[in-house]
């Protein structure tokens, strides 16, 4: 039986074209907004309805219109060096080359303020080129390190973060926010409503809860019921949204279609031989590689990192104290993704709990993960008796992409699962 779509899916991809059609709308008629990197708090622009343009995800689009040879070209010419992060660069070089014909929207108007985590040695230095350019205000976020790694951490996360995280590292994060709330309210002209900023977070909570009920209900399914390239929209856009009220009903809706085609006994291919799953960004200019191997091999992609992430990196108890639980969720993000032993723990229990048979890993050269945790990724997912493959490509730089020699590697670390069973 041939794969169908969740209807779901369609819904989830409209809403974000009227989104993105209403965000361009306000941009171009003059409303302040913010140019954000993904790991810093989002909650504050959404709880204060400021327009806010997500770095990667402008990357993304960036790539999705094939323009990202031109830009990250331009890049060099401009003399950029060739081993930054392209993901979090690729925005804001195009922002620095400002030529019109080759940004997505004819390119941003100038931000009223930009913010980034100092997660990467580059980004203070990217971002406050970006400000010195549009002549705007830029608050940078510090990223102190841990004082203890515990490989537990998606456990104690979600009660026990002061002790986890740290009174000192929150402290700080803590007061950092409290700047940018005072930044934004002065560029808006409105006052945050802490009440009100409450009950938002909780909204959120409940949001990745139910994110959590249809991870484990995919995890658990004999077959897999829906793939990554759904899953990730149907998780990416509500989480872009995440807290509103749209954002909620459609996790409610996801994880409902989702128990439907597990209880009818659908799948995406009906005889599965091989569960693999992603590790790293999307492969945003070559969706259709993550369905090459279903036919032929019956191996199908069953996990990505942003459904269960969303439970994982998002629930943050409040205790009564809302910015220091918002506090606790962004210190240490891009962390546990990413770097060692933060990820490596965390993806071996992943592909535990999704009975996963092949890692395939996105090694980009300059970015994340490679420059933190790769080899230790693959040294424990096999050590955990799960066969990797790791794929040397960037998520948005198609320039170096060989997409037949990336599906010929996938091809033969799935002939040795099969070898092996």
């Amino acid at each position: 039986m041939a794969y169908e779509p969740l209807a779901i899916s369609a819904e989830a991809m409209g809403y974000q074209r009227d989104w993105t059609r209403s965000l361009r709308s306000r941009i171009e008629n003059g409303a302040k907004f913010a140019f954000v990197n993904a790991d810093t708090p989002h909650e504050i622009f959404h709880a204060m309805d400021m327009p806010m343009v997500v770095n990667q995800w402008w990357s993304s689009v960036i790539a999705a219109k094939q323009l990202s040879t031109y830009t990250l070209d331009r890049g060099a010419a401009m003399g950029f060096h060739d081993s930054l992060a392209k993901y979090s660069a690729m925005g804001v070089i195009s922002a620095l080359d400002g030529d019109p014909d080759k940004q997505p929207w004819g390119g941003l108007p100038d931000p009223a303020i930009l913010c980034a985590r100092q997660s990467s040695d580059d980004q203070q230095r990217l971002f406050q080129m970006y400000a010195d350019k549009a002549g705007t205000r830029l608050a940078l976020l510090h990223s102190p390190a841990a004082a203890e790694n515990l490989n537990d951490w998606w456990v104690r996360a979600r009660d026990d973060w002061e002790a986890l995280y740290g009174t000192a590292r929150l402290d700080l994060m803590q007061a950092q926010i409290t700047d940018l709330i005072a930044d934004v309210e002065e560029i808006t002209g409105r006052r945050f409503d802490h009440e009100g900023f409450g009950a938002y977070m909780e909204q959120i909570e409940k949001q990745e809860l139910i994110f959590e009920e249809a991870s484990r209900m995919i995890a658990a399914a004999e077959r897999m019921p829906v793939r990554i390239g759904e899953q990730i929209p149907n998780v990416m856009i509500p989480q872009w949204h995440r807290g509103s009220d749209w954002a909620v009903g459609h996790a409610e809706r996801f994880r409902d279609a989702v128990g439907e085609r597990i209880a009818a006994g659908r799948a995406v291919v009906d005889d599965e031989r091989v569960r693999m799953m992603w590790i790293g960004a999307g492969l945003w200019f070559d969706t259709k590689f993550y369905t090459a191997f279903e036919e032929e091999f019956g191996a199908v992609f069953a996990w990505s990192m942003y459904l269960p992430f969303a439970a994982d990196g998002y629930v943050r108890r409040s205790k009564g104290d809302y910015l220091r639980a918002l506090a606790a969720r962004v210190v240490t993000m891009n962390e546990q993704l990413h770097q060692a032993p933060w990820a490596n723990a965390w993806l071996v229990k992943q592909a535990r709990d999704y009975r996963i048979d092949l890692a395939v890993v996105l090694v980009p050269e300059a970015d994340r993960p490679s420059g933190y945790a790769t080899n230790f990724i693959t040294e424990d997912l096999r050590e955990a008796g799960v066969e990797v493959v790791e794929i040397h490509a960037d998520m948005v730089d198609a320039r170096k992409w060989n997409g037949a020699r990336a599906k010929a590697d996938v091809i033969d670390g799935i002939r040795r699962v099969r070898g092996a069973t």
